[in-house]
């Protein structure tokens, strides 16, 4: 007999979040588990991946913050389900959705955080933990999520930490004069590469005002920055008062990141704070030498020294003078950067991260 589950989420956008919970839900054995998608606000990009591989999706469309109807029509449609479990994402989706799995009777209710929040208030945090007490587990996929929880009141134990699971790198290459002409950088430059988001959790300022240092420095380096967000007219206005387009490019949303990633001297994360980035796992996997702000998120991943550099949040100069020395000594980035290639290949694959949840699922229903 399988196990019907269900997964809340807000949307299916091109986040982090959305890409892990699409590689549970079409690895999941199909024998054993019967997997269902719903959205609460709206759909998104990542949902064409589920609907290929026979995953139903359905869209709720919560209107606003607060919107009692949707936590109505989501009773409705578990209720309609008949779930034996449901897991949310997100906190708007563990709110609404483990709500509305109580209200429809769900026998088992799971939760993900995937991310520090320093933006939740006192209320966010009370929300959090009236629903913690109904909710069999807390996935997550770094220890400093659970630390930041447990200090808000959240038992410790009531959380698993799964790390992220990574697609094994995809045998289509380019070559370098190929990656260059596309970023529109000249391939005598070193290039480094930063990907995510564009909104203030990535503190681009500190990247753009790096990079400026590093290439007044060296005379050879390009930053160039993957994604796009609400922070990006912001973001040009103030490349273009410190610095140059040579020197830092945004290049926008795009599918060839994977593509890009191998041809880059050096990899840039200065996030305020994260659970377990994607863009830096998939960089390490790549082989390229990451230079990455020293927080939790991060730390889980890069052992300082050994599987890349961690400087302190802000740090625009040591993270300048780091990434200076990694591209004066090769051999010493070579050797960071395949380091860090073994341990994703070990640690963070897909079935290990799919493995990990299936024990969870089998537990909570012992």
């Amino acid at each position: 007999m399988t196990t019907r589950i269900v997964y809340i989420i807000p949307t299916m956008d091109r986040g982090g979040a959305e890409k892990q919970l699409c590689l549970l839900a079409e690895n999941l054995p199909r024998d054993r588990f019967d997997v269902h998608v719903v959205l609460l606000t709206r759909d998104g990009p990542r949902s064409e991946r589920l609907r290929d591989a026979g995953i139903p999706v359905t869209v709720i469309g919560k209107r606003f913050k607060a919107d009692p109807t949707a936590l109505l029509r989501l009773r409705k449609c578990l209720v309609g389900l008949k779930p034996d479990l449901v897991h949310t994402w997100i906190f708007a989706a563990n709110s609404f959705g483990r709500a509305a799995a109580k209200l429809a009777g769900v026998p088992r209710i799971l939760a993900s955080e995937r991310c520090v929040d320093p933006w939740k208030t006192a209320a966010h945090h009370w929300i959090d933990r009236r629903l913690a007490s109904f909710t069999k587990a807390i996935t997550t996929n770094s220890s400093g999520v659970v630390e930041f929880y447990a200090s808000h009141g959240i038992p410790a134990d009531l959380f698993r930490v799964i790390p992220n699971g990574i697609e094994s790198r995809s045998d289509h290459s380019i070559d370098r004069e190929e990656a260059f002409a596309r970023l529109q950088v000249d391939p005598q430059r070193k290039l480094i590469l930063a990907v995510g988001r564009l909104w203030p959790q990535k503190r681009y300022r500190d990247l753009v005002w790096a990079a400026e240092l590093l290439a007044t420095t060296r005379q050879d380096t390009s930053l160039v920055i993957l994604g796009d967000g609400p922070q990006r007219g912001e973001l040009l206005r103030f490349r273009d008062s410190v610095t140059v387009p040579e020197h830092v490019r945004f290049a926008g949303q795009r599918d060839d990141v994977s593509e890009l990633l191998p041809h880059a001297d050096a990899f840039w994360i200065g996030s305020q704070y994260e659970g377990q980035s994607n863009a830096l796992i998939e960089a390490m996997q790549a082989c390229v030498p990451v230079v990455a702000s020293d927080i939790a998120g991060n730390r889980d991943l890069v052992i300082d020294g050994e599987t890349g550099c961690l400087v302190p949040l802000g740090d625009t100069a040591d993270l300048a003078r780091q990434t200076h020395l990694l591209l004066e000594d090769r051999e010493r980035a070579r050797g960071l950067a395949q380091a860090a290639q073994n341990r994703i290949a070990t640690e963070f694959t897909v079935m290990a991260m799919v493995n990990r949840h299936v024990q969870l699922y089998e537990s909570c229903s012992a």
